[in-house]
């Protein structure tokens, strides 16, 4: 049984490296709100205690230099180079170097050295966190500074336009804005947000477990952007019978259903899910602010009952996941969290459950699927301004 805490087997470069300075950027789990970022909706996510590390110096070469710990492929980019994705890791760091630039920001040569412990491929946004932590080295070592929500654009941009990616803003918003101890309630149309505790009487006497079902996958094409273009097309319908809707986040399930007969049944359902889930979404903060983890709990359980059917963006072993978890004693609710197709579940469970469920869960799945889960007992973290502008960094 792998367990861990979120801030085990962090691996930071030492001081000694050659390298003058480092960034933290944390990971995310997504309580509930999933799909509705890049069509205007609603999230509440929370930043977690893994994090990316990005350490930068000057590079005395006249080139830009990629490396990580966790990849063995380096990259070097002249100053003047035009550059392209090439499909690697890389990607992400030269997305936004690139972005910066486009913006005008002279960015003098660097080496940057990314590590970290954020889970790859398990939706946790290990893509987002490298994002965040090289744009926090990326602005210092270029002595410019830029507000939160820009740099969420930014990154996004980079991961949009650069890396192919066809994910919304939350991920981004959240690893640099979110509070210690609080989720992160984002209206991804307008950036408005709420900081919600987790800390009153009923609530902190529970605990956020992610079970990693070691699935891989990434949504940088594939099931994932054929989900989005069949939301799109709905959208799109939607669009035109009701102008003045914006996108999902402002349309209702009564719109959607005029409209049905116009639509894909795949478009329907995609739709249906992101409609119901940003009711969904309202329906958790009024649970959060009541201190009631069991109706947060059975929102999170209706979720994933709607991600499964309507989106179909689950799989067999998220599900025997969440099926497993909801027979365990002091589950509140579980549920798929990321893009899908694999990754991870979130799971709401009294604390003193907590290594109970743990280990019950994963001796299930590994019965099931001869898989090793990794669960982490993860509390809400600081986003990565917080954490940056506390540290001998900035």
């Amino acid at each position: 049984m792998q367990v861990e805490t979120a801030a085990e087997s962090l691996d930071p470069l030492s001081s000694d490296c050659g390298y003058d300075q480092q960034y933290f950027a944390p990971g995310r789990v997504n309580l509930i709100g999933e799909h509705t970022d890049y069509t205007g909706g609603l999230v509440l996510p929370m930043a977690i205690p893994f994090q990316s590390t990005a350490s930068i110096a000057t590079n005395c070469n006249s080139a830009y230099e990629f490396t990580s710990n966790h990849f063995s492929t380096q990259r070097r980019l002249h100053l003047d180079e035009e550059v392209n994705a090439i499909g690697d890791w890389s990607d992400y760091c030269v997305g936004v170097l690139q972005q910066l630039r486009n913006r005008g920001i002279e960015i003098a040569p660097f080496r940057l050295h990314i590590g970290g412990n954020v889970p790859i491929g398990a939706g946790l946004s290990s893509s987002a966190s490298i994002e965040v932590a090289t744009i926090m080295a990326l602005l210092a070592h270029a002595k410019a500074t830029m507000a939160v929500e820009e740099m969420a654009i930014l990154c996004r941009r980079a991961e949009n336009e650069f890396v192919g990616s066809p994910c919304g803003i939350m991920d981004q918003f959240v690893i640099l804005a979110a509070h210690s101890a609080h989720a992160l309630l984002l209206h991804t149309s307008s950036l408005r947000n709420e900081h919600l505790s987790l800390q009153s009487k009923h609530l902190s006497e529970t605990r956020i477990i992610v079970v990693n079902s070691m699935v891989k996958h990434s949504i940088a094409a594939g099931d994932y952007g054929v989900r989005r273009r069949e939301v799109e097309s709905g959208q799109q319908i939607l669009r035109e019978h009701f102008p003045e809707l914006a996108d999902l986040g402002q349309a209702s399930l009564g719109q959607l259903e005029t409209r049905r007969a116009s639509m894909s049944p795949e478009s329907y359902r995609r739709c249906r899910h992101i409609i119901s889930e940003n009711d969904r979404v309202r329906g958790a903060r009024a649970a959060i602010l009541a201190d009631d983890p069991g109706l947060l709990g059975d929102l999170m359980t209706r979720s994933h009952v709607s991600q499964r059917d309507d989106f179909a963006c689950s799989c067999e072993e998220i599900d025997f996941l969440v099926d497993c978890a909801l027979r365990q004693p002091g589950c509140f609710g579980a549920r798929l969290t990321g893009g899908g197709f694999g990754g991870c579940t979130v799971n709401l469970v009294a604390a003193d459950h907590a290594e109970a469920f743990v280990a019950a869960v994963t001796r299930d799945y590994k019965g099931a699927f001869k898989i090793d889960a990794a669960s982490y007992v993860c509390e809400a973290a600081a986003g990565a301004v917080a954490q940056n502008s506390s540290s001998d960094c900035l």
